[in-house]
């Protein structure tokens, strides 16, 4: 296969279907483009919004937005021009980027869980507990874990003598799409990788659980209806991003591979590698009054810097 160009699966060869792909996607990716850019801008201008929460807010919309352009842009260009090619270093690049990116997701999700859980049920220690320095570790442990965990499964995958059929029934190189293509039981290794992550994952899971069922329970002991409505507005859209991450992931990669293209494959693709970098501006930060206070300041100074 390292001589060889691979083949992604096309959604259609109907050439209007193919048009309509384009568009669709065009639109989900602007969509995820500006949504993150906005927030990231709006952090990084508004000294309100210099905390540990916003940081690891900005964290994860760098890590969002750079996981949607490993996979949409070739899929939309693919379909412009009516092919399905990709080369294999531009394989092995996407295996690298999606795993290190959704790696790195999941793990700042679990640090945003430790520092609401630090935020509500421990208040008092909270500037000493998530101060610069730790926070600024915890990103980069964040990142570093996405590498470093990439390069092993990457690295793993690539590795194995690949002589079936050069097609990937997917839109972007996946790997359980690539173990289909071995030529022995060689994948086995692999595959035994994968379990080993999605154990780690649940792991993760279980601890923004555990760190949420204690947050409900100081939040329901805050007297103010306000504050509690505020509190869990904030703490349930985390759960659903994180839930949703791990289920379609979970699946995507432990579900027994088939021979032949799957329309259920496809539609789980699409869900843990679009929706969530589509969805996280909405959930997390629009529906955010400081994020709302700070885009409408931005804008504001746009249009007066305009005239």
């Amino acid at each position: 296969m390292s001589n060889q160009t691979t083949l992604l699966l096309g959604f259609s060869d109907v050439r209007e279907l193919q048009i309509l792909h384009f568009v669709v996607f065009l639109v989900i990716y602007l969509a995820s483009l500006m949504g993150n850019l906005l927030i990231i801008t709006a952090i990084a201008l508004d000294h309100h919004l210099q905390t540990p929460m916003y940081f690891f807010l900005v964290n994860l919309s760098i890590s969002y937005l750079s996981s949607i352009s490993v996979t949409i842009p070739k899929s939309m260009a693919n379909s412009l021009v009516n092919t399905r090619v990709i080369s294999y270093p531009g394989c092995v690049t996407q295996v690298f980027l999606f795993f290190l990116f959704t790696a790195t997701d999941l793990a700042l999700l679990t640090i945003m869980a430790y520092d609401r859980y630090i935020g509500i049920c421990q208040p008092l220690h909270y500037e000493r507990v998530m101060n610069r320095r730790a926070c600024s570790q915890m990103a980069a442990s964040a990142w570093i874990t996405g590498i470093v965990y990439s390069a092993l499964h990457t690295g793993n995958t690539f590795r194995l003598p690949f002589c079936q059929s050069n097609v990937i029934n997917q839109f972007f190189c996946e790997i359980p799409q690539l173990l289909k293509l071995p030529c022995s039981d060689s994948y086995l290794s692999e595959v035994g990788g994968i379990a080993l992550g999605v154990f780690i994952g649940l792991n993760f899971f279980v601890f923004i659980i555990v760190s949420y069922v204690q947050i409900f329970r100081t939040v329901l002991t805050i007297p103010s209806e306000q504050g509690r409505h505020k509190a869990f507005s904030t703490c349930l859209p985390h759960l659903t991003v994180v839930s949703l991450l791990l289920i379609t992931g979970i699946f995507a990669y432990l579900k027994p591979t088939s021979s032949s293209a799957s329309g259920l494959e496809v539609v789980v693709g699409v869900l843990y590698s679009l929706v969530p970098p589509v969805m996280y501006p909405i959930i997390y930060s629009m529906r955010n009054k400081e994020i709302k206070a700070a885009l409408k300041k931005l804008i504001v100074w746009k249009l007066f810097t305009k005239t």
